[in-house]
């Protein structure tokens, strides 16, 4: 089974996506005009307000939902991986994919809000690439194609996000545990499943309030420690810099037959990490509650920054500076070594142990505990946020058949349909938990890549009203206004919900449910 799990993920994470992933990257920066540039300080101002109601929640509040997502195993197993299969290089292309990706970040989660909707059952806002797909294109010939194409989207999230990814989280975190504390694997996954059951029944806004305290608090805590270790080992930093760069490059005479692992490892894990492009930023775009789409389109794009260039790059200079890292030869642990940074011990796994022995450097005995705990809060926020987009691209589904009573279980198809979700969800977290970590992580890259490999294409289609509201944003700020979008204004078709939205009210006029 793990063979032909490796054949399929190999076949998926071919060079054809890690080139689509960076030439998108390129092309929607160019078309933007490079606004994850231009708007850096919108975007913080954003970031930093913005409204909330009943129905859907604050700019910050989706910023840390999308967050919960994006800072997770990713930011601290994945770098480390990253590292040890495609070399220091690899957190060169990883910055890449984030500079590029917040602009591809933007235009998906300004998509997000232009075409989202309200949840008839919960009253919530739901949105996303399934969403989009089969909105957008809803007033052309093509619309059944799209309708069908959001349907594949959705039936690949529900997958990816339900049953595939949450295993990756819990197997890294009770990894972690298992090395810092002794502590089964099993008493991990049953306390993280208790945790998680209460989070994930409370709906959007349960989220949301959980995710705006646990993951500033402890992304900010991670950054500082980590801070603090590199501070330690200032003298390296040069080197440390040179590394990465010859490495990225191939002029290093070590690491120069493996820069095609490290363009590969280094875009796979940077859209692991920060899911720019992979279609789950847009989920959280659209439950905010926001006068126009290209206000939290903006804010989108800078959660790529602060996963990537933040978060990312504290684990990567902790590893490095402090020479807790292995490089291999092949995509495998067992293949011959390259280099050795000569502060782990010879039997160390490959993953979250290479930052737990950076901070043991200075901490003697604390790093471990401290990144278990860190993996605690980052994995378990990011499998929350994974239900939640789980959730909506199951509701997108059942559609109006959701609302329909089922006598004999009582509920709706909905409630009893969202029961089955959660039980399979959390089924997954256990499994996960006691998995190899070879088998968690393929499985994880496999439900990455698929939903990459959708989103991307659909939004290069799609991406002509992300620009136009842009343009509208910026016009009416340049005008003074606090901008308020209407889609008949800049020619936008099929954007039921804010045709009848009033922004000052926060009602719609009519209708726009699911």
């Amino acid at each position: 089974m793990s063979g032909f799990l490796d054949t399929v993920k190999n076949a998926i994470w071919s060079d054809a996506l890690i080139y689509l992933c960076l030439a998108a990257g390129v092309y929607f920066s160019v078309r933007s005009r490079f606004v994850q540039v231009r708007q850096f300080g919108e975007m913080i101002r954003l970031m930093l307000r913005g409204e909330k109601s009943p129905s859907g929640v604050s700019s910050f509040q989706a910023l840390t939902v999308s967050l919960s997502g994006r800072v997770g195993t990713g930011n601290i197993a994945g770098v480390a991986t990253a590292i040890a299969f495609g070399g220091p290089g690899a957190l060169f292309w990883m910055w890449m994919v984030a500079f590029l990706g917040a602009s591809t970040s933007f235009v998906e989660s300004t998509l997000g809000q232009i075409y989202k909707t309200r949840d008839r059952l919960t009253g919530e806002y739901r949105g996303g690439p399934a969403y989009y797909f089969s909105r957008a294109m809803a007033h052309t010939r093509a619309a059944p194609l799209f309708r069908i194409y959001g349907f594949l989207f959705a039936g690949v999230t529900v997958l990816a996000c339900g049953l595939l990814l949450p295993g990756v989280q819990s197997n890294t975190m009770s990894g972690a545990m298992n090395t810092a504390w002794s502590v089964s694997k099993w008493w991990v996954a049953i306390g993280a499943t208790i945790v998680l059951a209460f989070v994930i029944i409370g709906g959007i806004k349960r989220i949301a309030a959980f995710a705006s305290v646990a993951v500033p608090f402890m992304a900010v805590a991670y950054i500082a420690l980590a801070l603090i270790v590199i501070f330690v080992n200032a003298a390296e930093l040069p080197g440390v810099f040179s590394l990465i760069f010859s490495s990225a490059f191939g002029t290093d005479a070590v690491f120069g037959g493996i820069i095609g692992a490290a363009v590969a490892y280094g875009v796979m894990r940077g859209v692991y990490s920060n899911e720019a492009g992979q279609g789950t930023g847009p989920h959280a775009a659209a439950a905010a509650e926001v006068s126009h789409p290209a206000k939290q389109g903006l804010v989108q794009a800078f959660a790529v920054y602060i996963d990537t260039l933040f978060v990312c790059t504290a684990t990567g200079f902790l590893i490095l500076s402090t020479g807790a890292y292995r490089v291999f030869e092949g995509s495998d642990k067992d293949a011959p070594i390259l280099a050795d940074g000569g502060a782990l011990p010879s039997d160390v796994e490959v993953g979250p142990a290479f930052a737990q022995v950076g901070f043991d450097t200075l901490w003697s005995g604390a790093g471990s505990t401290f990144v278990a705990v860190s993996l605690a809060f980052f994995c378990t926020t990011t499998i929350i946020a994974y239900y939640y987009m789980a959730e909506t691209n199951l509701r997108f589904l059942l559609g109006k058949y959701a609302s329909v009573p089922v006598p004999v279980l009582r509920g709706t198809v909905g409630s009893n349909s969202t029961l089955l979700l959660q039980a399979v969800l959390l089924v997954a977290v256990v499994v996960g938990a006691v998995a190899t970590a070879e088998d968690a992580w393929t499985l994880g890259d496999i439900g990455v890549g698929l939903m990459a490999w959708f989103n991307i294409v659909g939004i290069i289609i799609l991406q002509q009203p992300a620009y136009k509201a842009l343009r509208d944003y910026e016009r009416q700020k340049k005008a003074g206004l606090d901008p308020v979008f209407d889609p008949k204004v800049v020619g936008i078709v099929g954007a039921t919900f804010w045709e009848t939205y009033d922004p000052k009210s926060g009602k719609e006029k009519a209708d726009a449910t699911v």
